[in-house]
């Protein structure tokens, strides 16, 4: 392109500090340098971990241009770079694969060394790509997709099908992938520690295969699911537990608006804890003769991550953190809630390997096997950013996505 090897100047949502609206600034995009690619953004999500940082209980250094859910295409590459070219389209990723650290080596790993979870809002060699009035901007999640143009490391681009619609797989950069990961690779159980196969199940397909289907220690069919907050990833849990074979997924959120958009993707049922006096852990076990195989925390809460642990079974039951947690806020549960055997973990990005298996989802969404369309319920340009966060605020959205 024309503009490769020059400052593209741009516009971007600049926040400038926490807890302030975002600011539609002109900024200076610098060229990428070696084993750098520049990306003009076409579409981007809104995400609550987004909205982590404006509200300053995520760590990052400001002004920062935020976003990590997003897609567009190729501008330029810098030297070195040889997976991607010029007009490729591509998905930034805000969990990299270098495959080169012990995590990305391992068949079991995907958090790799080279992410960003310490707010430092810089590339890999230290430096920032953005300028606005003179002054350095930083990166967010190594991706800063709240532009229309971005520079990320080659590490940390997918490229992707040429037929993919942006402003529907952009979902596949954080949230999509993150729940539906959740369900079908990270919510776990092995044969030494699972329930007893349904009956049903065993009589369908037989003893073998039925432990066969243990033992891949996904959502098991004929599984038991709860999923704590009905978001945009709550929703793409459900579709995994669905597509997983789960035969009841129990949706909970203090929202009730959301109850019929849960129960179209795959949810059974929904509840709202404020109907209910007792702890919501109580009411599932009589809900569900205290058969809970697998429990998700979608929202980042304390104090709902011990509610969903305390909801699954407490000898055979996983329960998996999916929300992102506050930053320097600690934990504390009554350990009798592991000691009798629950298995507690923690799921980022769906424990996909990001450069790996994001253009594998891709090519799974164009061939139907799941519907984006069913988490969009708004569109808007990019200059409504802050009437999108509006509609996050308010509940009235599950994924709202901006098109430059």
């Amino acid at each position: 392109m024309g503009t490769a090897g020059k400052v593209i100047k741009c516009k971007a949502a600049v926040l400038w500090e926490p807890n302030t609206p975002f600011s539609i600034e002109e900024i200076e995009v610098a060229p990428p340098k070696a084993k750098e690619v520049r990306i003009k953004i076409l579409a981007t999500g809104i995400c609550r971990t987004d909205d982590h940082v404006i509200k300053g209980v995520m760590v990052s250094n400001f002004p920062v241009i935020m976003g990590h859910e997003g897609a567009g295409v190729v501008e330029s590459i810098g030297d070195g770079v040889t997976t991607v070219k010029p007009g490729d389209k591509v998905i930034p990723l805000f969990l990299p694969q270098c495959r080169e650290c012990n995590a990305c080596l391992n068949p079991d790993g995907n958090l790799c060394i080279k992410i960003d979870l310490t707010g430092r809002g810089v590339l890999d060699d230290g430096t920032s790509r953005f300028t606005c009035k003179g002054k350095t901007v930083y990166n967010f999640a190594g991706t800063s997709t709240f532009t229309e143009y971005t520079v990320v490391d080659e590490f940390a681009v997918a490229k992707i099908d040429d037929a993919a619609p942006l402003e529907k797989v952009c979902l596949i950069g954080c949230g999509f992938s993150t729940g539906y990961g959740a369900a079908i690779k990270t919510g776990k159980t092995n044969s030494l520690n699972s329930s007893p196969p349904c009956p049903d199940l065993v009589r369908q397909h037989g003893w073998k295969r039925t432990w066969q289907m243990i033992n891949s220690r996904e959502v098991t069919p004929g599984s038991t699911c709860a999923v704590f907050g009905l978001g945009g990833v709550g929703l793409s849990v459900i579709m995994g537990c669905k597509l997983a074979g789960a035969s009841r997924i129990i949706g909970i959120d203090l929202n009730k608006g959301k109850f019929e958009k849960a129960m179209a993707v795959g949810a059974t049922e929904c509840i709202s804890p404020k109907d209910f006096t007792k702890p919501i852990n109580e009411v599932l076990s009589e809900m569900t003769g205290n058969n809970v195989s697998f429990s998700f925390e979608v929202i980042g809460r304390l104090d709902t991550m011990v509610d969903a642990l305390a909801s699954c079974h407490m000898n055979y039951g996983t329960s998996v953190v999916v929300g992102a947690p506050p930053s320097a806020k600690m934990l504390t549960c009554n350990p009798m809630l592991l000691f009798t055997g629950r298995t507690w973990k923690g799921c980022i990005f769906g424990g996909w390997k990001s450069r790996d298996d994001v253009p594998k989802i891709v090519t799974d969404f164009l061939a139907r096997k799941f519907d984006l369309d069913q988490l969009i319920t708004h569109s808007l340009p990019f200059t409504k950013i802050q009437e999108g966060f509006e509609l996050l605020y308010s509940g009235q959205s599950i994924r709202t996505v901006l098109t430059f």
